[in-house]
This record gives structure tokens, sequence and C-alpha cells, in this order.
């Protein structure tokens, strides 16, 4: 093969013109296309970092919520918690209560019981005070002998 420089030349200056007329009418829309993709690349770029910080700060804010939940689950727990101790505390206070009630009720029963008991303890030591007396008259003693031995006798079975 031969090299002709007519040819080279030639070929020189058609890549010129060519590079010229695509130049003309081809480079800036090229370049508008590619700058258009770069830019487009750039804003999906800035969008998904602004997404990620978007992203975090709903992690952050997520957290927070979650802390603060479970606080307030705390407390709530919490506060059933005393509120149950102090309906314990009451169930058991009137427990006592109804339980002193009870017993108060109890001992005055027995000293109305012990009262009425000795009512007719009395009773009866009259009844015999007045049989003795009368089986006394019978043996013949004097009034203020007869008076000594009721009143020693009321004496006796009222201690």
């Amino acid at each position: 093969m031969e090299i002709n420089p007519l040819n080279i030349i030639a070929a020189i200056i058609n890549f010129i013109i060519l590079y010229f007329i695509l130049k003309k009418f081809f480079f800036e829309k090229i370049t508008k296309v590619i700058d258009d993709r770069c830019d487009e690349v750039n804003s999906t770029i800035e969008r998904a970092k602004e997404q990620e910080a978007q992203g975090k700060k709903f992690q952050e804010e997520n957290r927070a919520l979650l802390a603060q939940s479970k606080q307030k689950g705390k407390e709530i727990v919490e506060k059933y918690k005393v509120k149950a101790e102090s309906v314990s505390k009451d169930i058991i206070d009137n427990a006592h209560k109804e339980a002193s009630e009870i017993v108060q009720r109890a001992r005055k029963d027995s000293e109305r019981e012990k009262a009425k008991l000795k009512d007719e303890m009395k009773n009866e030591a009259v009844e015999l005070s007045v049989l003795m007396s009368s089986k006394a008259l019978e043996k013949t003693i004097d009034e203020e002998e007869h008076r000594k031995l009721i009143s020693d006798f009321i004496i006796k079975v009222g201690d």
C-alpha cells in the first residue's frame, strides 16, 4: 500500500469539516443532553440525601416517641399500681374496721349478758332472802336480825 500525501491531507480536511459540522449541529444538543442528565443525576442525588436526612430525622423522632411511650407506659403502670395498693389498703382498713366493730358488739353483748345475769342473780338472791326471811320468821327472829341477814346476803351475792 502506498501512502499518498494528498489522501492524507484530504482526510484531515474532511475530518476538520466534519468536526465543525458536528460541532455546529450536534455538540450543543449532545452537551445539553449530557448536562441535563448530569443535572438530573445531581438532583436525584440531592433528593436521596434529603430523603436520607429526613429518614434519619423520622428514625430519631420514632425512637424519641418510643422512649416517650415506654415512659408513659411505666407511669400508667405505676399509677395503677399505686391505685391498686390504695384500694387494697382501703379494703384491708375496712375489714379491720368491721372486725373491730364486730369485736366491740360482741363485748357489748357479753357485758349486757353479764349485767343481765347479775340482775337475775340479784333477783334470785332477793327471792332467796325473802324465802329465808319467811323461814326465819317461822323461827321467830327479831326484825333487826332479819334485816342484818338480808343485807349481809345481798352484799355477798352482789360481789
